[in-house]
């Protein structure tokens, strides 16, 4: 099963960080039909063959994910909309 793990650093106070997780969430909930949930500094993600983690930590954000069949194909455009994401948003 492909995986993905990409760590950003960021400048954001905990408080501003967990917004900017919550806003992508939202997007995500919205766009892709994706169950999120938090537990502790990690927003857990998931829906049919994707699931994974946004931890946010005091200087770093770090997105895990394991994709399933279907998405194996997708595995570099997902990349790289995470990564683009992340600059977006925590670029600093």
């Amino acid at each position: 099963m492909p995986s993905i793990d990409i760590r950003r650093p960021h400048r954001l106070s905990p408080t501003e960080a967990h917004a900017v997780i919550d806003s992508v969430a939202a997007r995500m909930r919205e766009k892709f039909d994706v169950k999120t949930q938090w537990q502790n500094e990690t927003l857990t993600f998931e829906r049919s063959g994707i699931q994974g983690k946004i931890a946010v930590g005091a200087d770093e954000i770090h997105v895990t994910a394991q994709l399933g069949m279907l998405f194996s194909p997708l595995k570099g455009m997902i990349e790289q909309e995470i990564r683009r994401k992340l600059d977006e948003h925590f670029a600093g």
